[in-house]
């Protein structure tokens, strides 16, 4: 009899029930997981019509130029053969505007963007002798200016450079790749070159200025290659969330609700390459500043966020309950605190499908207004009275709403988090400090 006293009075305490509880919970995540690789699946189908879109509209912008090239010849017992140097502006500047758009396709929205952009500059008078090249082996009449971007599908005007006060079309022209001559980013397609016709470069030694525009239609990002020995740059645009990558970030920004305007400069030596290469162009394509075109945070990556928290959500709620039972000395059975975390766990499923189809807040409103309700009318059932529920209500919309208020933020997340939960841990030791814990 008292072996059968001992075992009914652990079956009742309190600590058998927080362990019983703490199983349930590890259970639940189960679901939870499932929900989580949910949003993942959908965020993938997202990015898969974002790619699609891109591919139609136009991809990243990557571009830099334009190179002077000059062939020369190399002798080698009484054989030539012939080579290309390669030369950068003295100066270039540019100033690009770009003008963005959002696309919807289904659920589903990506930024993309026409970009016009002005380049001006300089050339010096090529020095060959660093590398004891004769004139006569300079091939000044089959000069030609090189740029090398990303693409050139999307390229929406016909490309002409003024050199000197002459006009000289760009044609694209087909050439061998390698891994060198690869963007950086091995999602996009390969750098390609457009190219003008033979340029006699001795007619502008004295005067070797340039100017010419191209414009773009694309999605993502512009990126662009300072290969001018000093290098400015202005880009504004009515998008009013960029991000700044690359190598160069801007000395002078200035964003706001109707867009942005930027601004570069960028000397030679601020970057690992020099202004002239002889036999091959080198690879450089890292070395750019770059202006991202996304939506910071999107409805996927919000839910993705608010997944993590469900771990703490489901404890918290038995936790808040686990109290109230102790406290008023009313049982809840296991089976209801399973209901309870199906409710909980459900909450996911209906913000990210509700998210779909409206905005991130609505839909989170909508979902913890749902789940917050449903638990409340159906502890009323449990808890025998309606000051309890009405506790567990409160709770529960000020635990949703602290997790919305970390969600929302950015550079405070994790200090208000913090501090939110030492309030809750402080709450939790001052509820159960008369608690009994050996039995009820």
């Amino acid at each position: 009899m008292d072996t059968d006293k001992t075992t009914n009075n652990l079956f009742q305490s309190n600590t058998f029930r927080l362990i019983l509880i703490g199983l349930l919970t590890l259970v639940l995540l189960i679901p939870l997981l499932f929900v989580q690789n949910l949003v993942s699946e959908r965020k993938e189908r997202q990015e898969s019509v974002v790619n699609e879109i891109a591919n139609k509209w136009g991809g990243e912008v990557f571009f830099y130029g334009p190179i002077l090239k000059i062939p020369y010849k190399v002798y080698d017992n009484n054989t030539f053969e012939i080579r290309y140097a390669y030369f950068f502006p003295e100066v270039l500047k540019n100033t690009s505007n770009v003008k963005t758009e959002t696309k919807k396709r289904n659920n589903y929205e990506t930024v993309v963007f026409n970009a016009t952009m002005d380049f001006s500059g300089n050339y010096i008078a090529p020095d060959f002798s660093t590398k004891g090249i004769a004139n006569e082996h300079i091939e000044w009449n089959k000069a030609t200016i090189l740029i090398r971007t990303t693409n050139l599908a999307s390229i929406k005007n016909g490309v002409t450079i003024k050199l000197g006060g002459k006009d000289y079309p760009f044609e694209p022209i087909y050439e061998q790749r390698n891994n060198d001559e690869r963007y950086y980013d091995d999602n996009n397609d390969d750098v390609a070159s457009l190219e003008t016709g033979f340029i006699n470069f001795q007619e502008f030694l004295a005067n070797p200025s340039f100017e010419f525009s191209i414009q773009y239609d694309g999605s993502k990002k512009i990126a662009i290659v300072p290969i001018g020995k000093t290098t400015e740059s202005t880009l504004s645009s009515n998008w009013a969330n960029p991000s700044f990558m690359g190598n160069f970030l801007p000395y002078d920004k200035q964003i706001n609700a109707n867009g942005f305007t930027a601004s570069w400069r960028v000397l030679h030596i601020n970057r690992p390459f020099a202004q002239q290469s002889f036999g091959t162009l080198p690879s450089i394509a890292p070395y750019t500043y770059d202006v991202d075109f996304i939506i910071p945070v999107d409805e996927y990556q919000q839910n993705e966020r608010v997944a993590k928290y469900g771990y703490l959500v489901i404890f918290l709620t038995f936790l808040i309950f686990f109290l109230i039972q102790s406290i008023s000395k009313i049982k809840i059975h296991i089976f209801q605190y399973t209901m309870i975390g199906l409710a909980l766990v459900l909450f996911y499923t209906l913000l990210i499908s509700i998210t779909e189809h409206s905005s991130f807040s609505f839909a989170y409103f909508i979902s913890s207004l749902m789940t917050v309700g449903l638990i409340s009318l159906y502890s009323i059932s449990i808890l025998k009275n309606k000051k309890f529920p009405t506790f567990i209500f409160a709770s529960l919309a000020a635990l949703y709403g602290f997790i919305y208020v970390i969600i929302q933020l950015e550079n405070y997340a994790l200090l208000v988090g913090s501090i939110g939960l030492f309030a809750i841990l402080a709450t939790v030791m001052y509820v159960s400090r008369k608690v009994e814990w050996s039995a009820q």
